[in-house]
């Protein structure tokens, strides 16, 4: 099996407080990030810029996550390229003292899973393709933006609908 793309071998600055080194990455996804009206989808490529320094109780991992997201607009359903970028800061400690401590194992540190939390966290939840987005008429499914002046006849009350009845005899 091909060692993952998010692995970075700490074994040189390991136990060296103050050591550190620096990384560009670019990194396939290889699965979707997120679930919802936005997300990476797999295949796209995540820009990474990467400080890792040790520090006396593990790795400090420091970076930025640059992406662009797949989403449509919560308004008028039109599809959407997002740019993402995202900062993320993780310690990885030497020696496990919390079940949600990121660990050191094998002198390296794995990225993955603090990446995928920062980028899903940053995804937006009602996308928008811009500030006005007039959206889609709720009874016909018009996009407003294209027709602003839409308007639908009024529709009657049911509990009036007896009424009609009346306007209808008289003509």
């Amino acid at each position: 099996m091909a060692a993952s793309p998010y692995l970075i071998s700490v074994l040189d600055i390991m136990h060296k407080p103050g050591a550190m080194r620096e990384y560009k990455l670019d990194i396939i996804t290889n699965s979707e990030f997120g679930e919802g009206i936005a997300k990476v989808v797999e295949g796209v490529e995540l820009d990474l810029d990467i400080r890792v320094e040790s520090v006396h109780e593990g790795i400090l991992a420091t970076g930025e996550v640059f992406v662009d997201a797949d989403a449509e607009c919560s308004r008028c359903l039109e599809p959407l390229t997002l740019p993402i970028e995202v900062d993320f800061q993780e310690l990885f400690a030497y020696s496990l003292t919390n079940e949600d401590d990121y660990v050191v194992e094998d002198e390296e540190i794995d990225l993955e899973q603090v990446i995928r939390d920062a980028v899903v966290l940053s995804l937006p939840f009602h996308p928008v393709c811009r500030k006005n987005c007039l959206g889609l008429c709720p009874e016909c499914g018009v996009k407003l933006a294209e027709n602003p002046h839409h308007v639908h006849e009024a529709a009657v009350d049911t509990r009036w609908s007896a009424l009609e009845s009346f306007i209808k005899k008289e003509e």
